[in-house]
């Protein structure tokens, strides 16, 4: 699907993004990586623009996930 390096990029901006979420709560983190996923989809590849989209979609998930 995506090449070693993107692979490591996405990896890499999900584990920033979701460094305050326990690694027990995988319902925040899904709901993060999708979103990141969805941007790639649309032609998103820099690193600070998939950070952003982490951030606002770690922002708007339900509080029961931070």
């Amino acid at each position: 699907m995506f090449d070693t390096a993107t692979t490591a990029l996405l990896r890499a901006v999900l584990d920033e993004v979701c460094q305050s979420v326990s690694d027990q709560e995988l319902g925040a983190r899904t709901h993060v990586a999708s979103k990141i996923l969805e941007a790639v989809a649309r032609g998103e590849v820099s690193p600070e623009g998939l950070r952003q989209i982490g951030r606002d979609a770690l922002s708007r998930a339900p509080t029961m996930w931070r």
